[in-house]
């Protein structure tokens, strides 16, 4: 069961650069451009079986969403919106339907952990996909860079989650005990200390640490 949070939000990752502190030492960050997100639903335990609030984010145009999702958008008083998540908070009490969820919940100093998909890097093989050591180069080697053995004498079959070639990259990523380092509620901007998963314009969801 995924844990409670105070506060949570989505963006959209712009980039990355540095910006100096205090001491006038380079901090490398990342900018997200956080929010505005809009409570679409509250759900709870009575009803649902768990508490958690239903967020959207990034507008869209109305014709580019169908009848039932109009609806869902036009109850809670909102604009069409492409991302649609559940965050568990703690205290749903404390949102309203039609709400807007901003940068400015977050404050320098903030512990997050941010999650996002990793950039997709196509079909790779054993060796650079999981790191596996290589077979001799010589001549006479007839077993470079393959995946090896792939099975068990007596089963016959190739277990699950045997290290093969295939698809790298493009899976969920969540990189924990992040530091905001800056925010402009203003411009909806949040400045990240470090690397965040994901490409540029990529999607991202910004939430407490839970180790924090």
């Amino acid at each position: 069961m995924a844990a409670d949070i105070n506060k949570a939000i989505m963006g959209i990752k712009i980039g990355m650069t540095q910006i100096f502190d205090e001491n006038d030492k380079a901090v490398p960050v990342t900018i997200v451009e956080a929010g505005p997100c809009t409570v679409l639903q509250k759900k709870n335990s009575e009803t649902d079986g768990y508490n958690a609030i239903q967020v959207g984010f990034y507008n869209l145009k109305e014709k580019q969403v169908n009848k039932p999702a109009r609806g869902h958008f036009k109850k809670a008083n909102a604009e069409p919106l492409r991302y649609i998540r559940e965050f568990r908070v703690k205290d749903i009490d404390a949102y309203e339907i039609g709400q807007e969820i901003k940068a400015d919940q977050f404050n320098p100093g903030d512990m997050v952990d941010v999650v996002g998909t990793s950039k997709g890097k196509g079909f790779a093989g054993a060796v650079k996909r999981h790191n596996l050591a290589r077979g001799s180069m010589g001549h006479g080697s007839k077993y470079h860079r393959g995946p090896g053995a792939l099975a068990a004498k007596g089963p016959a079959r190739v277990f699950k989650g045997r290290k093969l070639p295939g698809q790298m990259g493009r899976e969920r990523v969540t990189v924990q005990g992040l530091k905001v380092v800056k925010v402009y509620p203003e411009r909806n901007l949040i400045l990240i200390k470090g690397s965040i998963p994901g490409p540029r314009k990529g999607l991202v969801i910004i939430k407490d640490s839970v180790k924090a």
